[in-house]
């Protein structure tokens, strides 16, 4: 199921007594990484309750078409910009054809007309409900709509009879919904990834820090995403949105980062924080006033937070970053072996500090390769590429 991993799927619900089954269903598609938000027609309500939808997948279920607390009020349109598969389990004979002819007489069938993501339906009916011509009709327009049909099976059904028109168990229908999406690089990995700068304090106003945007770690973490990996993102204080789908934790202080790090258990850990590499010895609890004509500041050295995670018994892929304003290659090699890393990526400080671009070149301990002047993104997306071939 790793292809689910970071997917947005709506689970839609509509009336039929197999909706019992869409409780388990919500339960895999989360255990198989996906986040869920459930949508219930009315008559679905009469089966199953919201209460127990919105206990298993952490997130308020949707029932009505017009949302006073959605962005005006029109939640079936934020829904299905927000989806990235959507599944409809059990789907019932009325639904069937209210989706066939285009209706958009509730949130659901709404959703399901607007949506540009792909649609999959799992009918649930009676059998003699099932091989009516009138349901075949509809069947065929859903198929040329490019609608997926999961099922339905054949098998005893709730009312006694046997055919065709169960709805397939959940676990198959999270089997045919992971064929949907290609599996990822990174499909199943933990990727624990630092990004800008730290700050240390002086007093309570003051304090020791670099140029650092966070641009590329950002851009690593929304690849990292894409490649199908859970991401955790350590932030320093930056100006920027954190990528859909991570698990963002804001520090401060290079031994906040470093703490950060340890609790972040990850099979890949990216170091492209510029960590301030010494912090004062004393921080005044006041504001240090200007009485002086000059005064001195004693440092001590941070915590080197690669190391310290490549140091450890178990550890992971480990990546460094290099940002040299001088000896780039011979200053990079040096912290590949010194580190004791897996791959170190180098690049000028003055020309990547607040850019959007970036010139690069990654080197491991047998090769290297050098990447295009680019956009961070895009050499965001290249660099995951050569871990995934290192890995």
């Amino acid at each position: 199921m790793q292809s689910l991993i970071n997917k947005q799927v709506i689970l839609g619900i509509t009336g039929g007594i197999a909706a019992y089954k869409s409780a388990e269903l919500c339960r895999l598609l989360i255990k198989a990484g996906a986040n869920v938000r459930v949508v219930m027609t009315s008559a679905a309500c009469e089966f199953i309750t919201p209460l127990t939808m919105q206990a298993l997948s952490g997130n308020r279920v949707h029932t009505e078409l017009l949302d006073e607390e959605a962005e005006a009020a029109m939640g079936h349109i934020e829904l299905a910009r927000w989806a990235d598969l959507i599944i409809v389990a059990p789907v019932s004979a009325n639904f069937m054809a209210r989706v066939a002819n285009g209706e958009a007489n509730d949130l659901l069938a709404t959703i399901c007309l607007a949506a540009t993501a792909p649609i999959a339906l799992a009918p649930a009916m009676n059998q003699a409900m099932w091989s009516n011509q009138n349901t075949q009709d509809n069947l065929t327009s859903l198929k040329l709509k490019d609608m997926q049909i999961f099922g339905p099976a054949d098998g005893e059904q709730a009312c006694g009879d046997i055919g065709l028109g169960r709805m397939l168990e959940p676990i198959e229908i999270i089997e045919q919904a992971a064929k949907l999406f290609k599996s990822g690089a990174l499909a199943g990995l933990r990727v624990c990834i630092t990004a800008g700068p730290t700050r240390e304090a002086i007093d309570p106003v003051r304090y020791i820090s670099n140029h650092s945007s966070g641009k590329m770690g950002y851009a690593l973490a929304q690849a990292a995403v894409d490649a199908g990996a859970k991401v955790s993102l350590i932030s320093g204080p930056v100006d920027l949105v954190a990528p859909p789908h991570v698990d963002l934790v804001n520090v401060e202080s290079a031994e906040q980062m470093l703490n950060a790090a340890t609790d972040s258990p990850c099979e890949i850990f990216i170091a492209v924080a510029a960590v301030a590499d010494y912090r004062p010895q004393l921080i005044s609890n006041k504001k240090i006033k200007k009485i002086k004509d000059s005064m001195q500041l004693k440092l001590v050295k941070n915590p080197d937070i690669l190391a310290t995670i490549a140091g450890q018994k178990s550890k992971p892929f480990c990546v460094g970053f290099a940002a040299e304003t001088e000896n780039l290659e011979s200053n990079a090699l040096k912290k590949l072996k010194n580190k004791k890393i897996d791959l170190i990526v180098a690049n000028h400080a003055t020309e990547t500090f607040n850019n959007d671009e970036a010139s690069v070149k990654a080197y491991w301990h047998n090769g290297d390769r050098a990447l295009k002047p680019n956009k961070k993104e895009k050499i965001a997306r290249e660099l995951i590429l050569i871990i995934k071939e290192l890995i």
